[in-house]
């Protein structure tokens, strides 16, 4: 008798072990799910495709807590509990009664109902995170192909682009998450407040595509709605697809990252500008620094170099690595530098201050506004309108051109839910200062990301044949561009689908 109680002790304590493994990841999928969108809002699944590909190292602190406790910790917790109380606690009955004849055992539950229930809740688990995560859209599209690349992509390398005969420098600067939704309503914004003064002076100063008549941006798609998602649509002219198993190409863990793309450093490269990228993070994660250094870029500063080269002590960590503040100073110092050389020099950075959540808040930062992400746009928006102040006042101003670009939409789901305009078409910031190029219709344009590639080389003066580079259009030139000949709905449901043109042509080098 006691032999078959301790077999059967040892049966259940076995399945409490299995269910208790399966619960366990049922439960992360739910939890991390829940907590992905409600941290970063609802950007598909490919960003969270791409996010489990390329890992998490050198994201800021802040996130990685955030998903211990509310994701990874009530996971362990429940894992370990419900297996428990199913399968392994020591058995003492509850009894029901009903009436004087009949009766209820509560509890223990029979065995197979515990298994029941412990499928039951994983599936229902499942199905919910995948749900929030939009992983079925995402499979759904997967079934279909796009052939929007065989119609309409214009490779860079085949096109005739002609720079002028004295070549003018460029400063790239990515605006983290700064979209014009933050400029108030009476000006064309989405908030209730102007929250990025500056900037918007910049950008109705200087040339400024827009979705209306007054200060606006542009659209992000589908493969450019986080970082080194946008990095690569604004300077390749197409979006960043997710390889799943082609030549081991693991986006930010092996060195090969879109080899067969031309891409705005491969041009810049090929016609004898020195290139250098800065980010005040580790260049390493999202496969920034593997992106640019096989597309021609010459040197890359970061956290790590900062460190090494005594920007900043060797154990400085604040935010995702060192703040705008720094970041500027540090340009500053590097761009005085780089332009005492001969070459023409292309100058490319990412700030960070205004990463979700809540953002940075600097020594520099004031608190002229209720909300702590307004305070610190407010606080970006003076540093980079001093930073350009700074540029202006150059010997090499003259024979250079600023293009400013917000990357990709706000992750901040809180911020946007409860501030900005219901049913508000989010676009992102740019400005182009000191243009080489006058735009033939500025305004009410329906533009995209990916046309921020051959927008740039138009604005330091290129000449682009027939005006369009990868599927982005020059919007200097009067070109329509693919947004506007097919609707943005249209144009990003066909950039959502996969494309046997870009996994032939682009996941392997251009001599495979």
């Amino acid at each position: 008798m006691q032999m078959k109680q301790r077999r059967e002790k040892i049966k259940r304590s076995v399945l409490g072990v299995i269910f208790g493994i399966i619960l366990l990841l049922a439960l992360l999928a739910f939890f991390a799910a829940s907590w992905y969108i409600r941290v970063f809002g609802v950007t598909g699944f490919d960003s969270i495709l791409f996010t489990l590909m390329g890992g998490v190292g050198g994201t800021g602190g802040d996130l990685m807590q955030s998903f211990v406790v509310e994701a990874l910790v009530p996971s362990v917790l429940l894992a370990v509990v419900i297996p428990t109380v199913l399968f392994i606690l020591p058995k003492r009955k509850l009894v029901a009664y009903l009436g004087k004849k009949f009766r209820l055992c509560i509890y223990p539950l029979p065995k197979l109902l515990s298994i029941l229930i412990c499928l039951v809740l994983s599936v229902c688990l499942i199905s919910s995170g995948a749900q929030s995560a939009r992983l079925p859209e995402y499979l759904e599209l997967m079934k279909q192909k796009s052939s929007l690349f065989e119609e309409y992509y214009v490779d860079p390398a085949a096109t005739t682009i002609v720079f002028p005969e004295n070549k003018q420098n460029l400063i790239y600067i990515f605006l983290e998450s700064m979209e014009v939704s933050f400029v108030s309503t009476e000006l064309g914004g989405g908030n209730d407040i102007n929250a990025i003064p500056e900037l918007y002076q910049l950008a109705k100063d200087h040339v400024n595509f827009s979705d209306n008549s007054g200060v606006g941006g542009f659209f992000s798609h589908s493969g450019s709605t986080w970082t080194i998602a946008a990095m690569v649509s604004q300077t390749s002219g197409v979006p960043l697809k997710v390889p799943i198993g082609v030549d081991g190409n693991s986006y930010g863990k092996s060195s090969s990252f879109l080899p067969g793309i031309t891409n705005l450093t491969d041009v810049l490269h090929d016609a004898g500008y020195y290139q250098t990228l800065m980010v005040g993070s580790d260049a390493n994660f999202g496969g920034r620094k593997q992106y640019y250094e096989q597309h021609g870029i010459d040197k890359i500063y970061d956290l790590l170099s900062a460190r090494q080269e005594g920007v900043v002590p060797e154990d400085y960590k604040v935010w995702w690595g060192m703040e705008d503040a720094k970041l500027f100073e540090w340009a500053k110092q590097e761009l005085l530098t780089i332009s005492q050389q001969e070459a023409p020099f292309a100058f490319t950075m990412l700030t960070v201050d205004t990463h979700h959540i809540d953002g940075y808040v600097c020594e520099y930062c004031r608190n002229d506004y209720a909300e702590q992400y307004e305070n610190v746009l407010a606080c970006s928006s003076r540093q980079v309108a001093n930073f350009v102040t700074w540029i202006q006042q150059q010997d090499f101003y003259e024979n250079t051109t600023i293009v400013i670009c917000g990357d990709h939409p706000t992750m901040d789901a809180s911020y946007v839910s409860s501030n900005l305009t219901e049913n508000y078409q989010r676009n992102l910031y740019n400005c182009f200062i000191n243009a080489k190029a006058t735009p033939v219709q500025e305004k009410n344009r329906i533009c995209a990301t990916i046309d921020m590639f051959p927008t740039t080389l138009a604005a330091i003066g290129c000449e682009i044949a027939g005006n369009r580079l990868g599927l982005g259009t020059n919007l200097f030139s009067g070109e329509k561009t693919l947004s506007e000949q097919m609707s943005l709905s249209n144009f990003n449901y066909e950039l959502s689908k996969p494309s046997r043109y870009y996994e032939r042509n682009f996941y392997v080098p251009k001599n495979k």
